[in-house]
């Protein structure tokens, strides 16, 4: 009998209430996926660049063309100049790149601090390495940082914090002044960050993100990761890359190239295309994305679901203890996807203890507007 280096872990909550809707023919607002096209420009580069004969390995660090991109994005976004040579790699995915980074630097025996409730990907990463996770609750209603929580939370043997921003359950976004409390914080300390950015384009409101490529003193420890997938609208394609210092990368690159070695050669010369020839859809994402928000909060106005607008990502978290408080989220999203025609995710399983009197599930609105508007029908039904 084998004993599982992972005892613990088992199928995804995203599979399952994937799997369960498409069961029972529930719209699937659980999985945080588009169901509406990618760009058409985007979609034809690729064919584009097949047809050129684009199929074999990349380079290990990512296509330069497709780093340089990324270069000039961050010198433009959070006017940072970095080396697209020695500074940015492109990996499949950032679930990969944040494996990568973990495996880096976490040694057995470490400790890392994450920020419950957070993305199921992280623990088991931690775990890999021979680490362990210290779980910090961030504070409801607005998913904050703790910071006399994370302050009692550092040891001796503190190894690295996870952050992530925009907030994946949440949508709750990190602040300029909290960025400078960690930098504090951490100062005379050695500890490395990811900084999980992959909904960095998807803030509301007007308000910018806020970056820690945009942190002198917390860049110089950092792995910053982000998405093309969540960017561009192609989840399916799970490309995207790490900026970290010189140092930093160079221990990361150590790692991905016996992972993954590289990612897919098409698709990095199509949104290394892409991004020189339409920068607009950056700036046009935020808007984009906030009219999805807007029109599945106003559907759900009249509902008896209670929330506040997600302030990023495309996540919306609903209180449901006006409809059923007798269920807990696991239960009430089945009940959702069973009974309603609408499956959802519950927060609790983004949390190693979550709060006994929780009652929150999560809707993705990255959705057409068909899609929110039916799924909506019938969430007001209820």
């Amino acid at each position: 009998m084998i004993t599982s280096k992972l005892p613990n872990v088992g199928t995804t909550i995203f599979t399952q209430m994937s799997q369960l809707a498409a069961e029972v023919g529930a719209i699937n607002l659980s999985q945080g996926f588009p169901d509406f096209p990618a760009p058409v420009a985007l979609c034809e580069a690729v064919g584009k660049h097949i047809a050129l004969g684009h199929n074999q390995y990349a380079p290990m660090t990512g296509l330069p063309a497709l780093r340089e991109q990324v270069a000039s994005k961050v010198a433009s976004f959070y006017g940072r100049s970095v080396s697209a040579d020695s500074e940015v790699t492109i990996t499949p995915g950032a679930t990969e790149a944040i494996f990568c980074a973990l495996q880096a630097v976490v040694r057995a025996g470490d400790e890392v601090i994450v920020l419950d409730p957070c993305y199921d990907s992280y623990e088991p990463s931690v775990e890999l390495a021979g680490g362990r996770c210290v779980h910090v609750p961030l504070a409801l209603p607005g998913f904050s940082i703790d910071w006399q929580r994370m302050t009692d939370a550092l040891s001796p043997r503190t190894r690295m914090i996870i952050l992530n921003s925009p907030h994946n359950p949440s949508g709750a976004l990190i602040s300029r002044a909290e960025l400078d409390w960690l930098a504090a914080l951490i100062r005379d300390r050695d500890i490395y960050l990811v900084s999980d950015e992959v909904y960095e384009h998807l803030v509301f409101d007007g308000v910018g993100h806020v970056s820690v490529l945009a942190h002198d003193e917390l860049y110089a420890r950092a792995f910053v990761v982000s998405s093309f997938g969540k960017t561009y609208h192609v989840t399916g394609w799970k490309t995207g890359y790490v900026v970290a210092p010189p140092a930093l990368s160079a221990e990361l690159r150590k790692v991905h190239q016996y992972v993954n070695f590289c990612g897919v050669t098409p698709l990095q010369w199509a949104l290394a295309d892409f991004m020189a020839a339409h920068p607009e859809h950056l700036a046009e994402l935020p808007g984009f994305y906030q009219a999805k928000r807007d029109l599945f909060c106003d559907l759900l106005a009249d509902s008896r679901f209670r929330f506040t607008r997600a302030a990023g990502t495309y996540f919306q978290l609903v209180d449901y203890s006006a409809i059923r408080p007798d269920l807990d989220d696991v239960a009430m999203s089945e009940w959702l996807t069973r009974e309603h025609g609408v499956a959802a995710i519950p927060v609790s399983v983004f949390y190693r203890e979550a709060p006994r009197d929780l009652r929150l599930v999560r809707f993705c609105f990255a959705k057409r507007e068909e899609t929110l508007r039916q799924a909506a029908e019938k969430l007001c039904a209820i």
